[in-house]
C-alpha cells in the first residue's frame, strides 16, 4: 500500500466516533471473530487507544501450513463501548469503528474525553461476537504527584522456547502498566535440525518476510492465553527491537537483496498488532529518506512523579562497526582490531533522536519530574568481556556505539534531571549496574541507574559462570544473572524506585511458579541502585 494512502485509512479508523447506520457492514454470525484477544494502550490523562484484530478460521500457525483460510469481507464495523464498570452499567463512551483488510482487519480507537487516574471498562463486538472484558486506565492529570506508579517491564517472548507463565503472574502484581521493550515476535521458522535447548511448543509457519507472513506471526503469539489475559489487565506502553523485522538489523541495513520491502511490510504489520496511535504512521519519519517509518519513540508522562522517554535503538542506528554490508553482523569488536567502533559520528539512535532525547532531558529538569525513565531496547552500561587492559565488546548493544553513549550521558549530566533510570532488555539476562559518567574512567560519578531485564521466554546462550566473569571485570555492575526467565516490577514512589526481579521455576512448563530473584532500591536523589 501507498504510504500516504496506509496513514488516510489509519487516521480515518482511528477516530472514536459513531458511524451512521448505512456506514456499517453486514453482520457476520455465529462466527468467532476475535481469537486475538483486545489490548490497550498509550495511555493520556483523558484517555488511550483501544485495539483488537479480527480473524476468522483457524489461526495460522497452529495448523497445517496448507490448511484453507476463511477470507473475511473488505471491511468490516465493529462497536466499541467503555464503562466504569464490569457490568456495563455505566457507558461513558461507544461507538463503530472499521476494521479493513488493507490494515489486517486490526481496529485502534483512540479514546478521549475521559477523567484522569481513573480505571475504565472496554470491549468489542460484531455481529453476535463479543471480546472478553479488559480493563484499562487513563494517566494521572498534569502537574499532580501521584503517590505511587507499579508498573512491569518485559520484552523477548520467542514462541517455541518458553510459555508465557510470567504473564500470569503479573495479573496478581497489581499493575498500573506494562512496558513491553522488543521481540514481541521473532521471525524465525521452526528449526531444521533438534535445537540445544528443549523446545515448549512448535509453530507451522515459514520464516517471515512479506506482510502476510508477520502478520500471521502476530496471530500466532496473540493466541497465548496468559499473553491475552495480560493485555486484558491493564495498558500497555510498546517498543520493538530486531525480530519484529530481521536479526540484527541495523536501520536500512540487512540481509538479502529484498531488505527494504521486508522492513516495510514488517513495520505495517507491528503498527497493525500494537495498541498505537496513528500518529505513529503520521510522524513516522525522522530524516531517513524512506517512506515506510514507524514512530515509536516518544514521551508519556504519569503526571509529576515519572516520565518515559520511550527510545527507538533500531530504526535509526548505523550498521554495526565493522560489519560487511549485507552479512550478519560481528558478534564482538575490539577498538585494536575495529578502528570504526571509536568513530564520533557513529549513533544508534540518530541525530535528530539524539536531539529530542537532549531536549526531554532538559524539559525534565525545567519542570521537577521526580524520575525520568529512560525506556530501551537493550543493555546500555557498558560490558567488557576482558579483564583489563584488554577490551572486546558486544557490536548490537551500547557498547557498539560508545561515542553515542557518551553524548547521552553528557547530556543526562549537563541536563541533571533529578533522577534518571535506564530500562532495557534484549539480551535475556538480568543486568542491574550503576551509570557511570564515563565508563572509560571507572573513578567517574555515577549519574543514573540501570535496570536491565531477562526475557519472558527467550533463552539465554550465555552460561551464568560467564556471566558473573563479565560482572567482576566491570565493576559498576551490581549483579549479571542469565539462567533465569521472568519479567521485572517496578514501584516508584516520590520517596524511591525499587525494582523486583522476578524469575520463573521453569518457562517450559505453562503453569510454573514463580520467585524473586533480587530487588534494589533507588533513593530520590541518589544515583545508583542498592541491593534490598
Amino acid at each position: 500500500m501507498q504510504r500516504r494512502e496506509l496513514i488516510r485509512l489509519a487516521a480515518a479508523t482511528a477516530a472514536a466516533t459513531t458511524l451512521p447506520r448505512w456506514a456499517w457492514s453486514d453482520p457476520l454470525t455465529q462466527r468467532e471473530l476475535f481469537p486475538l484477544g483486545v489490548a490497550s494502550g498509550a495511555p493520556t490523562p483523558d484517555g488511550f487507544v483501544l485495539w483488537t484484530r479480527l480473524l476468522d478460521g483457524p489461526v495460522p500457525g497452529t495448523v497445517p501450513a496448507d490448511t484453507p483460510r476463511t477470507p473475511l469481507p473488505s471491511a468490516l464495523t465493529v462497536g466499541w463501548e467503555v464503562a466504569e464498570d464490569e457490568g456495563f452499567q455505566n457507558i461513558v463512551c461507544s461507538g463503530q469503528a472499521q476494521a479493513l483488510a488493507a490494515l489486517g482487519h486490526a481496529v485502534h480507537v483512540e479514546v478521549a474525553g475521559l477523567q484522569p487516574d481513573h480505571w475504565y471498562f472496554y470491549r468489542f463486538m460484531h455481529g453476535d461476537s463479543v471480546t472478553q472484558v479488559a480493563r484499562t486506565r487513563t494517566a494521572p492529570a498534569p502537574g499532580t504527584l501521584p503517590s505511587r506508579l507499579r508498573f512491569a517491564f518485559v520484552s523477548c517472548q520467542r514462541w517455541e522456547q518458553g510459555h508465557y507463565a510470567g504473564y500470569r503472574h503479573m495479573l496478581d502484581e497489581e499493575l498500573d502498566l506494562v512496558l513491553f521493550l522488543g521481540d514481541y515476535i521473532y521471525e524465525y521458522a521452526m528449526p531444521k535440525t533438534p535445537p540445544s535447548y528443549t523446545l515448549a511448543r512448535t509453530h507451522t509457519l515459514v520464516a517471515a518476510k512479506t506482510l502476510g507472513d508477520y502478520r500471521d506471526r502476530y496471530a500466532l503469539y496473540r493466541t497465548d492465553a496468559q499473553l491475552q489475559a495480560a493485555h486484558r489487565a491493564c495498558p500497555w506502553l510498546v517498543s520493538w527491537d530486531d525480530h519484529e523485522v530481521q536479526d540484527d538489523y541495523a536501520g536500512l541495513g540487512g540481509t538479502g537483496s529484498a531488505f527494504p520491502a521486508r522492513r516495510a511490510a514488517a513495520y505495517q504489520a507491528f503498527y497493525e498488532n500494537m495498541p498505537l496511535r496513528a500518529t505513529a504512521l503520521t510522524q513516522g519519519l525522522a530524516g531517513l529518506g524512506t517512506q515506510d517509518g514507524v514512530r515509536i519513540h516518544d514521551r508519556h508522562a504519569w503526571g509529576q512523579l515519572l516520565r518515559f522517554h520511550m527510545l527507538d535503538t533500531r530504526q535509526f542506528r548505523d550498521r554495526q562497526a565493522c560489519r560487511v554490508p549485507g552479512q550478519a553482523a560481528p558478534g564482538t569488536v575490539t577498538p585494536q582490531g575495529c578502528a570504526e567502533l571509536l568513530d564520533p559520528a557513529r549513533s544508534i539512535l540518530g541525530a535528530d533522536q539524539e536531539a529530542w532525547v537532549e531536549q526531554g532531558l532538559a524539559q525534565d529538569a525545567a519542570s521537577g519530574v521526580r524520575w525520568t525513565a529512560l525506556a530501551q531496547q537493550t543493555i546500555f552500561s557498558r560490558r567488557n568481556y576482558q579483564p583489563l587492559p584488554a577490551e572486546s565488546y558486544h557490536s548490537s548493544t551500547w557498547d557498539g556505539y560508545p561515542a553515542c553513549r557518551q553524548r547521552l550521558l553528557d547530556a543526562v549530566g549537563d541536563a541533571a534531571p533529578r533522577n534518571t533510570v535506564f530500562l532495557g532488555g534484549d539480551i535475556h539476562q538480568n543486568y542491574v549496574c550503576k551509570v557511570l559518567a564515563d565508563f572509560a574512567n571507572p573513578q567517574s560519578p555515577v549519574i543514573a541507574s540501570e535496570f536491565c531485564g531477562t526475557s519472558i521466554a527467550s533463552a539465554s546462550s550465555v552460561a551464568q559462570t560467564r556471566a558473573q566473569e563479565i560482572a567482576d571485570n566491570n565493576p559498576h555492575i551490581l549483579l549479571a544473572r542469565s539462567d533465569r526467565r521472568g519479567y521485572a516490577v517496578a514501584e516508584v514512589t516520590p520517596q524511591q524506585w525499587t525494582t523486583t526481579l522476578r524469575v520463573l521455576d521453569d518457562v517450559i512448563q505453562p503453569g510454573s511458579g514463580i520467585s524473586t530473584l533480587a530487588s534494589f532500591v533507588v533513593q530520590d536523589g541518589v544515583p545508583g541502585p542498592q541491593p534490598v
